[in-house]
């Protein structure tokens, strides 16, 4: 006994500091935050009790919520789950207070709403088919294996651990169009080699490296409801005859030299944008650990590590006569080329143009502790705290592989770089709580509930059209039914929803009517209402071989 009590005092002493450890972030009395789209679609029993499962690892989804559950596994078996999410979000806009836009006043979006929303897909190799989907179901598979005896669970799960996915295409004349037509971010692991660890008894440790694919598309059309481009707008009404034919502008700086076509007015499409990039290849990595010193009581953590994802792919820029006009026009007179030269305009705009491109765009680390407490043989309590880095979204950056004509345009206001595009966001860093209640009212049968109150890290003057992500509740209800001794089926649906209320001029990602406020700020002036509907039902088979 002697010979083993140093082996014995050291596992002690690494348990009661792991004990420690989880029980300061899983016991602090936190605010109930949230972030963007983590967990919404990644484990069908997660989802039915709030993503609240740290401490009480699901499965083969331990890759994902915490590798040192794979270490509670035995024999060898699979996982084979699928989901269908829908996606509905609406808008609507109202002038504000004094709406006048340099002089513009009659919006026609004001006092409209968004149409039909539904969901689109992005196919690994393929790309986006151009379906338009009500809903979108995406089926995964997971195995793992253990020697009997063995501390040592290898594992591996193919599953969607971030989705949004909108389609506004319908309705031609829907106002969301300005920020989004469609709009694809997936992040989907195709492979996760994972390792579990059982060190005693109550300790086990996990490491998992995810490997996924993401992609990113960006389809919207553009106007630019700008002051500055309203009074030249103005400008133009008041100078130029309706045919363009003024020999004293021709003489001059050619501002009516588009005709009627190159009449400005920032209420016009301007342009349609799309860009479709995505990373192949990128892995990440969780670690894990998991303490259960007593059979009702148990704590957990898993830090998921974030990535510096490097995204590839193309772009094409379809500009509207309005610009394009404009600026041959300009470019004809006497004295515009030299005004362009001065302002850094193009000497033309071509109706396409289109490339490749790149971008950095931040995968954020996540860290989530959690609390498992059975005091009774017949209920269970799950309480986690999760804190993810969406504060790295404060802008996104993309480099384009010449200089984008159009953007050239906006040297005006202050871009000196028409072969970069940096779109601000603004995000923040958040804490989120969830809650679940497990019951077991029988042996074979297991019902799950959760709760989710998920604070957006978008600010509410941040937020728009492309992130329409506010302050959300999620709740979800679910079971579990043992078929047989080898075999599991789980179901789940869940429901989560939001509003938000954005005052005019108060979110410069959505509706500034600053002077120089013009990358991005579609709906200048108006007050913009909208929420968020999201389905899920999921479900799941888990054999032992």
């Amino acid at each position: 006994m002697s010979q083993h009590s140093p082996v014995l005092a050291r596992r002690r002493a690494i348990a009661a500091a792991v004990a420690r450890a989880c029980a300061v972030f899983a016991l602090c009395p936190l605010a109930a935050h949230a972030a963007l789209t983590e967990n919404l679609t990644t484990s069908v029993v997660a989802m039915a009790l709030g993503n609240a499962v740290t401490a009480d690892p699901p499965g083969i989804a331990s890759i994902h919520f915490n590798p040192a559950g794979l270490a509670r596994l035995t024999g060898d078996g699979e996982s084979i789950h699928n989901f269908v999410a829908s996606i509905r979000t609406a808008a609507s806009f109202t002038p504000g207070p004094n709406f006048d836009i340099g002089g513009w006043k009659d919006d026609p979006i004001s006092n409209t709403r968004t149409g039909p929303v539904r969901q689109v897909m992005y196919v690994p190799g393929y790309g986006m088919p151009g379906w338009r989907l009500p809903a979108v179901a995406v089926p995964g598979i997971g195995m793992y294996w253990n020697t009997a005896g063995s501390p040592w669970t290898f594992a591996t799960d193919s599953y969607m651990s971030q989705a949004m996915s909108l389609d506004r295409t319908t309705d031609p004349n829907d106002p969301g169009q300005y920020q989004g037509r469609q709009e694809q971010i997936q992040r989907l692991v195709y492979l996760s080699p994972s390792v579990g660890y059982k060190y005693s008894d109550t300790l086990r440790f996990g490491v998992s490296v995810p490997i996924a694919h993401a992609a990113f598309v960006v389809d919207t059309n553009m106007r630019f409801p700008n002051e500055l481009l309203g009074v030249f707008g103005q400008l133009q009404k008041g100078w130029c005859p309706e045919d363009g034919g003024n020999i004293i502008d021709v003489l001059g700086f050619g501002v009516c030299g588009g005709g009627k076509d190159g009449m400005v007015s920032p209420f016009k499409k301007a342009a349609n944008m799309r860009l479709e990039l995505t990373a192949p290849f990128d892995p990440t990595i969780n670690f894990g650990v998991l303490w259960e010193p007593k059979p009702w009581i148990a704590l957990g953590a898993v830090y998921q590590g974030g990535s510096k994802t490097h995204y590839t792919g193309t772009y094409v820029f379809d500009t509207e006569p309005m610009l394009r006009n404009f600026v041959r026009g300009m470019n004809a007179s006497l004295l515009g080329p030299i005004a362009g030269a001065v302002l850094g305009f193009p000497t033309s705009i071509p109706a396409t143009q289109k490339g490749n491109m790149s971008a950095i765009i931040p995968f954020p680390s996540h860290l989530q502790v959690g609390i498992k407490l059975k005091p009774i043989r017949y209920a269970q309590l799950n309480v986690d705290a999760s804190y993810a880095r969406w504060s790295e979204w404060d802008a996104l950056r993309f480099q384009f592989d010449q200089s984008v004509k159009l953007l050239e345009v906006a040297r005006l206001y202050g871009i000196p770089d028409s072969s970069k595009l940096i779109i601000p966001r603004g995000y923040k860093s958040v804490v989120n709580l969830a809650y679940g209640l497990q019951l077991f009212p029988m042996e074979k049968l297991a019902l799950r509930f959760g709760y989710e109150p998920r604070k957006t890290s978008v600010p509410n003057n941040k937020i728009d059209l492309l992130a329409p992500l506010p302050n959300t509740k999620l709740l979800s209800a679910g079971l579990s039914y043992k078929v047989s001794k080898n075999m599991e089926v789980s179901v789940t649906g869940s429901y989560m929803t939001g509003k938000f209320d954005v005052p005019a001029n108060t979110d410069c990602n959505l509706n500034c009517s600053n002077f120089l406020n013009i990358i991005y700020n579609p709906y200048a002036g108006q007050n913009v209402k909208g929420d968020i509907h999201v389905r899920y039902f999921g479900f799941e088979i888990n054999k032992r071989f």
